[in-house]
């Protein structure tokens, strides 16, 4: 073993339960309350009963120092560096396992925190502590804060469980070392992650989008639709030449609904790279029941693997989208997970009717196929949202479609989306993992720099860049990437003078000159264009942050040919039964593939099931499969 590689939701889930650390908060004299008054947005703007999120840290544990900074990062009042030690014996005192250090203005000179967190460490040698100014050094007071409380309060989680993996696979006599992926979709060594578990809290629906974007490339395709339908969640992400997309803002701690990621205002804001990716609570073991108002609901919430479905008999009693395909007839109770689990389609059909069917005045069929149409609907919207909504037509994209349950529902959404072309690769429930290992070592480096196009300071420009290739090629070089191997993309955030928003705009690759900033605004405007529908020429434009990434390439697995065989794919056909599909208001008579049998140049018409062990993909009427030479399925309309 050469390298592992673990991508996880540790973060993520710490955070949404609450089982973070107890942490403190230092900040300048007069802003004890940033995390508290936080902003005005809400998710639900009439929702009079809507309550922000609690913070990370409490009041009580929030302390002032007196120092100040001015909006140009110039000392207005020096530290108080007794007051420092104060408030190291307080939170002390408290018991607190990591402190936040975020002072004002710090992102333009951190000399002040630096000496802050030079004190504490001195008084509190076995406290973690977080530097706003080292891990989001971007202006806007509350959410650098917040990225710092979420940094601060996970730090300790992430460091006890990257500790234990590590003990564990040494025990087992792995010499390889630990990476862990990172939320911008490339990796890190587990010590980086130690200081920087913010960076990881979309580590794991992350790595479902490199897949996509490397398989896309292996493929030949750079404008991809990643959906990655699981037990508990669909994700859904975009890849534009060959890349995928970075969010702009992205707020963790939010359970996931229909609604959330699809709206700003109920999480905690976190500004570090994380891969735009809407999430909803739509996974094969969603529950699905009725509101007070007596309307069929699907998630978020989940029977998860234990209590499980109805179907698995292993203590759950609730409906859940596993059960209602179950009754549809596309999983077959004898061969889910390749036949090591039996289903019972008697229990699938009890837990719909009594908890939905009876009530709705429905069958439980009837029933089951509005469980899967509402699922599919809030999926179709989380697609919708990284695409139509981003600007982007659908039509132009192909779609890359896994996880355990994602090829049984896809199909219905390309139809809707009207993708031409679905991808299903070979394991779609391990297709995540094999993502850990098509990325890169990936480092990001980001500072605030508020100028306008026609007044910009190019020598501290490129002196900043130049800062942070330097930093980027002496981290990589410490995790043994040879200088060959390392890729530079530099960038702007740019928005017009007085916007609220910034949009993301490439800069150019070699040392900047006065002759690069028409281009610049160029660049600008077209994605001003895309993304909102109008552009205005004349208006003047501004950088805010510069940001440089640096890339590691590694060596990467290339994926297998498989045996080339014929259009006729009747030797891979393991019997039939009999499949409910909506545009036929019925069951069809449908014929079960077993995916290994099939070859290269297999085609496959619907209605059909092609059945792997991690997986199920329904074949709906009016569309085919044909699997390419790699194994994957390429679905598309007869």
């Amino acid at each position: 073993v050469g390298q592992i590689v673990h991508a996880t939701t540790v973060a993520t889930n710490s955070i949404i339960e609450g089982k973070v650390a107890k942490s403190g908060l230092v900040t300048t004299k007069g802003f004890r309350d940033v995390l508290e008054i936080q902003r005005q947005i809400r998710p639900k703007l009439y929702d009079l009963f809507f309550d922000k999120p609690k913070p990370l840290i409490p009041r009580y544990l929030c302390f002032e120092v007196t120092e100040r900074l001015d909006a140009e990062g110039k000392t207005l009042t020096e530290l108080d560096e007794g007051q420092v030690s104060q408030v190291a014996r307080r939170l002390h005192e408290e018991g607190v396992e990591s402190v936040a250090v975020c002072l004002l203005h710090s992102y333009l000179n951190s000399k002040h925190e630096k000496k802050v967190k030079e004190i504490l460490s001195k008084e509190l040698p076995d406290t973690y502590i977080t530097l706003s100014s080292e891990i989001s050094p971007q202006y806007r007071e509350y959410v650098r804060a917040s990225t710092t409380a979420i940094n601060a309060v996970i730090m300790p989680v992430i460091s006890k469980y990257i500790d234990r993996l590590e003990k564990e696979i040494a025990s087992r006599g792995f010499q390889a070392g630990l990476y862990v992926m990172q939320s911008n979709g490339g990796i890190m060594t587990s010590e980086v992650a130690r200081n920087r578990p913010a960076y990881m809290v979309e580590s794991g629906p992350a790595a479902g989008v490199v897949v996509a974007s490397a398989l896309g490339r292996q493929l030949g395709y750079e404008r991809i639709i990643s959906f990655d339908m699981g037990g508990t969640t669909a994700k859904a992400g975009l890849v534009e030449k060959g890349e995928p997309k970075m969010a702009t803002n992205f707020e963790v701690g939010v359970a996931a609904t229909p609604e959330s990621g699809l709206v700003r205002g109920g999480g905690y804001p976190l500004k570090t790279p994380v891969i735009d990716l809407v999430e909803i609570g739509a996974g094969g073991g969603s529950i699905a029941w009725i509101d007070s108002g007596g309307s069929l609901k699907v998630g978020p919430q989940s029977a998860g693997a234990d209590p499980g479905p109805a179907s698995y008999q292993i203590g759950g009693d609730k409906p859940t989208i596993t059960d209602a395909n179950l009754v549809l007839g596309r999983i077959d109770p004898e061969y889910f997970l390749g036949g090591e689990m039996k289903l019972d389609v008697g229990a699938a059909r009890k837990a719909i009717m009594t908890h939905c069917a009876s009530t709705l005045g429905q069958d439980e069929v009837t029933t089951a196929h509005a469980i899967v149409e509402i699922a599919n609907t809030n999926m179709l919207r989380a697609l919708r949202v990284v695409s139509v909504e981003r600007g982007y037509d659908p039509r132009e994209f192909i779609m890359i479609a896994f996880g355990g349950a994602g090829p049984m529902h896809v199909n219905w959404i390309a139809n809707e989306l009207k993708v031409q072309k679905v991808i299903i690769p070979m394991n779609p429930g391990l297709a995540s993992a094999l993502g850990l290992l098509m990325t890169d070592l990936k480092h990001d480096y980001i500072t605030t720099l508020i100028q306008e196009t026609g007044d910009m300071d190019i020598a501290k420009i490129n002196s900043t860049y130049d800062h942070f290739q330097s930093q980027a090629k002496k981290t990589l070089s410490q995790e043994g990437v040879e200088p060959q191997n390392v890729i530079i993309h530099k960038s702007f955030d740019m928005r017009y003078v007085g916007q609220s928003y910034e949009l993301e705009v490439p800069a150019p690759e070699d040392e900047m000159s006065r002759e690069d900033v028409p281009l610049l605004e160029e660049g600008f405007l077209r994605e001003h264009e895309k993304t909102y529908g109008h552009s205005t020429p004349s208006e003047p434009i501004e950088i805010v942050n510069l940001k440089l990434t640096a890339i590691g390439s590694i060596p990467k697995p290339k994926l297998r040919e498989m045996k080339k065989g014929g259009a006729s794919s009747v030797g891979a056909v393991r019997g039939k039964r009999k499949i409910y599909f909506g545009e036929m208001k019925g069951f069809a008579e449908s014929s079960v593939y077993d995916r290994y049998r099939l070859e290269w140049g297999n085609i496959v018409e619907g209605p059909a099931v092609i059945e792997d062990k991690d997986a199920t993909t329904i074949v709906h009427p009016t569309y085919r499969a044909e699997v390419d030479k790699h194994g994957n399925l390429s679905l598309s309309k007869i």
